[in-house]
């Protein structure tokens, strides 16, 4: 009877115990600011991100630039959807899908006459990078760089846009 009793207890015990290998993932939203972009050109870069599992997410990004001649414009907001492939969830390497819209000026140039034209248009794109997070999955810092085409270019304009950066967030 002893041994019964003994089995018993250990398996109510048992019961009672649970393990985890990572934490318990209740941050389903994140904000970034891309530091490094704005540190380079003074762009202000903002994104969010939501996790839809441990591996795949679905994210906005919105920036100003008082630069309408920059690089990407000076006004830009698009959509992504990346994919997580690390060891721990929501973090690692990943990579990405975007859509990205955004407007600016362009600076022409022929002999003896300057003058800018007004744009603005469509990317499609892909891009890759890395994410750190603290070990409370509180705190973020990712580098990423993409470029994309674009759909609809003015003569002026390329036809592949870029974009990157290093950004820090925060998860709620």
């Amino acid at each position: 009877m002893k041994h019964v009793l003994l089995y018993l207890c250990v398996f109510l015990f048992g019961l009672s115990l649970s393990a985890q290998a990572y934490p318990l993932l209740t941050e389903d939203h994140e904000v970034k600011f891309n530091i490094g972009l704005f540190l380079a050109t003074t762009t202000v870069d903002m994104s969010y991100e939501y996790y839809l599992s441990e591996d795949t997410s679905i994210g906005g990004t919105v920036y100003f630039d008082n630069e309408s001649t920059d690089f990407n414009g000076d006004f830009g907001i698009g959509a992504n959807f990346r994919a997580y492939f690390g060891y721990r969830p929501r973090s690692g390497f990943f990579a990405e899908a975007f859509g990205l819209y955004y407007t600016g000026e362009e600076e022409l140039e022929s002999p003896g006459l300057r003058s800018t034209a007004d744009y603005n248009s469509m990317a499609l794109g892909l891009g890759l990078g890395n994410k750190w997070v603290t070990r409370s999955q509180r705190f973020s810092l990712e580098i990423f760089g993409g470029f994309g085409r674009n759909i609809n270019p003015e003569d002026f304009q390329d036809s592949f846009m870029y974009r990157g950066g290093l950004a820090i967030g925060f998860r709620f």
